[in-house]
């Protein structure tokens, strides 16, 4: 599968948030525009990177490791592809061999919802496809309280990944736009509300 083909893991949030965000972006790809929030995730995405690198590990319950920022990871056999924030290489704890952690960047002081467990779980199964050592746990680090929330990595998110890859697909291929989400609080400030005429 070309890298073009390759879905990514974004989407898979996206999906979740609400599946017609995927039908928008895949047959009216001109149309997305940049929103302020949009942009002022992009910057403090990368502030945070370069405070990273000045932090001690603590946060994750490490004493230290090797730091991989925007890491790239692609999968033709999962069907996705795209960047972590930061993954981290650790060794075990009988020092033996290594695992990897996963940390996603969010700029939100909300709990961490689904469509953020689902994109770790997905970034987790990639690092472990393209590095060949286990992702046991992964993180979401909250830019604006600098906190840390531990994110356990259960076999069922885990295969709730290639469920939502079929699914992404299945709209791709029909290209039928699917029903709204079940939460409309987001759709206030969707940049797609204009298009969606059977919602408040």
């Amino acid at each position: 599968m070309s890298e073009t083909c390759l879905l990514d893991v974004t989407d898979l949030k996206q999906y979740v948030c609400c599946p017609r965000l995927i039908y928008y972006r895949y047959t009216l790809p001109a149309i997305r525009p940049l929103t302020y929030t949009m942009e002022i995730g992009i910057q403090s995405h990368q502030q945070e990177e370069e405070r990273e690198v000045r932090r001690s590990l603590k946060n994750y319950g490490i004493e230290h490791g090797e730091r991989l920022f925007r890491y790239p990871v692609s999968s033709d056999t999962i069907g996705i592809k795209g960047n972590v924030d930061l993954v981290l290489i650790v060794p075990t704890s009988n020092g033996e061999s290594q695992e990897a952690i996963v940390v996603e960047y969010k700029h939100s002081e909300q709990k961490v919802g689904p469509h953020f467990k689902l994109q770790l779980a997905a970034y987790a199964l990639l690092i472990e496809e393209q590095l060949g050592i286990p992702v046991l746990h992964s993180f979401i680090y909250s830019i604006p309280l600098r906190k840390t929330e531990k994110i356990t990595l259960t076999p069922a998110l885990r295969n709730k990944v290639g469920t939502v890859v079929r699914e992404i697909r299945s709209i791709m291929d029909s290209e039928q736009m699917p029903p709204p989400t079940r939460s409309a609080r987001r759709c206030p400030t969707c940049e797609f509300r204009r298009f969606c005429n059977d919602i408040v």
